[in-house]
């Protein structure tokens, strides 16, 4: 069963998805990517991105955030399964 996460845009700052186990499904802007472990991937500053569990073992990955301003208010959210506002 796949597990979409959030679907957003982040306007001042960028990230950096590590997966450490299990298998990521990472949307970012046009682009599709299948990680699995050990493998990374950038997200740049403003670019839509969604992450995703395709597979049936537990995803567990690093984020690491770059930019001028780390807070959680530069989010733009497209679609949250969680509803969060």
């Amino acid at each position: 069963m796949v597990c979409p996460l959030l679907f957003c845009l982040l306007f001042c700052r960028a990230e950096h998805w590590i997966v450490v186990s299990g298998t990521a499904r990472v949307t970012c802007g046009e682009a599709i990517l299948l990680l699995t472990e050990n493998q990374s991937t950038y997200i740049p500053l403003g670019t839509s991105h969604r992450l995703e569990n395709p597979g049936k073992i537990d995803l567990h990955m690093i984020e690491v955030q770059s930019g001028s301003y780390l807070g959680e208010d530069d989010i733009v959210r497209f679609e949250d399964i969680y509803q969060r506002s």
